[in-house]
């Protein structure tokens, strides 16, 4: 039972920066939604797909390979220097190509004046790919709290500086442009640029981020073991697809919606800047899953050498969806209450009827990923590849009938992308758990899987068929519905709850 106290302290800790940082990021998009049309934050949620794409190319799996190599190795910082060297020639390589034909990758991307947005991406990606092996090294290494610390600096960063540019630097100018804070402003500041400080933005936050993280690179070998590289990358490899295959699952329908939508492009980026907004709604969601991810992956390597591994999983799937089922029920009963009017712009909410949706998408997503540890522990990772090219395959055909098929009464193309994100997930979800059951059987309490996640619809589908104009009557409403799952959920995991606490405290 320590163990599933040290993974949730360990989710918390991980969390932390993610939690913060998502929180503080999502004030933002009220920012973006009110300073910036659709068509506008459309483009930044496009460069930011492509982004995603590239930065699974860049990696090419080598985070779950160093995991998995430095558990059974025994010169551990042989595989830390080969993974080091490895990830920063490549990305050196990626910059000086980038950087060549950026000019050329805009036309080809139908973005012919926005070159320079390429090259700031190829930095950021970069400076990423080049953090990403110290930011494993901590996770492995259970130094969460440098881990979160580095995360929270970089974050704040990143947020500080929109703030700046795109608030107090216009307000200043408006002001007091004649004074020497408005003249200080002038010698910094474009006002013809827009979205682009975003970019700028996380641009600096790498730059910093990978300047805090050397010490990490401090007494490395510099010793790359060329047989040790292929053992790590051909296991890494089909990770590479599985991971391309997820980013084409998780982005890369806005991508489709942007090229496949009937009209011009400006109308087409305007429906995916309602599309991503909405997306985001589900905030609490990907900040769970992120943070639990962290923790997890590590977590679930070093489980593996004990004789209760596969009972701790299991209890960790039924905790992980008791979990899951309260994010989803709180944000969707309070979604009109004041998620949607603190978080976007009301131009945005034409689009709210796609978070129902995507929020039982990434609930499937984050099932799946407590699944997949089986292929990983069994060093079948070709599997993960497979199931994730299935996911690819379903959400490229979905998307490409239903995006074009729109009309003046309601947007089909982006409710399309929605239901397609559901059934990929839904579909990977069922396809890793008939797998593992054949290779790495873990009996998961699929009652009260399918019961809590019914639960949570049940009541939220009930929510919507009582309308409340008063805002205090509404909240205590739903406020109730929460009170009456949780009770629910208590009753059911009173006896094992109260087992789980009393061994955790006589191991403390």
């Amino acid at each position: 039972m320590s163990a599933i106290k040290r993974l949730a302290g360990q989710t918390a800790i991980y969390g932390i920066p993610s939690i913060l940082g998502r929180i503080l990021g999502y004030l933002l998009v009220p920012l973006y939604t009110r300073v910036f049309l659709p068509e506008a934050y459309g483009t930044v949620n496009v460069f930011y797909a492509y982004a995603s794409f590239l930065k699974i190319i860049l990696t090419y799996g080598m985070e779950t390979a160093f995991f998995r190599f430095t558990e059974n190795e025994k010169e551990k910082e042989t595989v830390y220097s080969t993974s080091v060297i490895s990830l920063l020639a490549s990305s050196i390589t990626f910059l000086i190509l980038i950087t060549l034909f950026s000019g050329r990758l805009a036309i080809w991307m139908d973005y012919p004046d926005y070159g320079n947005y390429i090259v700031w991406f190829g930095w950021i990606l970069a400076l990423d790919a080049i953090s990403a092996i110290p930011f494993a090294r901590l996770r492995a290494q259970n130094r969460a709290k440098r881990f979160a610390s580095i995360n929270m600096i970089g974050i704040a960063i990143n947020i500080g500086l929109n703030l700046f540019f795109i608030l107090l630097c216009p307000y200043i100018l408006k002001t007091h442009p004649d004074d020497f804070p408005g003249k200080m402003i002038q010698l910094i500041y474009r006002s013809d640029w827009g979205i682009e400080y975003i970019f700028i933005s996380n641009l600096v936050a790498s730059c910093v981020t990978l300047l805090l993280l050397l010490p990490e690179f401090k007494g490395i070998t510099w010793k790359m073991d060329r047989k040790l590289w292929q053992k790590m990358f051909f296991y890494a490899f089909p990770l590479l697809f599985a991971g391309l295959a997820g980013i084409i699952n998780e982005t890369f329908d806005r991508l489709l919606l942007r090229y496949l939508l009937p009209g011009t492009p400006e109308g087409a980026t305007y429906q995916v800047g309602i599309y991503a907004a909405c997306y985001k709604i589900s905030i609490l969601m990907t900040i769970f899953i992120q943070a639990y991810r962290y923790a997890a992956e590590p977590f679930f390597f070093a489980q593996a050498k004990e004789r209760d591994a596969k009972e701790v999983y299991s209890q960790i799937m039924t905790y992980f969806i008791i979990v899951v089922s309260v994010i989803f029920l709180v944000t969707m009963v309070y979604l009109d209450d004041f998620i949607m009017p603190l978080l976007v712009g009301k131009e945005y909410w034409v689009g709210k009827g796609v978070i129902p949706i995507l929020m039982f998408a990434n609930l499937f997503l984050g099932v799946y990923y407590n699944l997949s540890i089986w292929y990983k522990l069994t060093g079948k990772t070709s599997w993960g590849a497979w199931i994730s090219l299935v996911g690819a395959v379903i959400t490229l055909v979905l998307n490409f009938i239903w995006i074009p098929l729109s009309s003046s009464h309601h947007i089909y193309g982006y409710y399309g992308s929605a239901w397609a994100t559901f059934i990929c997930y839904g579909s990977m979800m069922i396809l890793s758990y008939l797998t593992g059951q054949k290779y790495f059987p873990v009996k998961y309490n699929l009652i009260k899987f399918f019961g809590y996640l019914g639960l949570a619809f049940i009541l939220y589908f009930g929510s919507t068929l009582v309308t409340l104009k008063n805002l205090i009557l509404s909240i205590s409403f739903h406020t109730l519905i929460l009170i009456v799952f949780c009770a629910i959920i208590l009753t059911i995991e009173k006896p094992g709850l109260g087992a789980l606490l009393s061994r955790l405290k006589a191991e403390d």
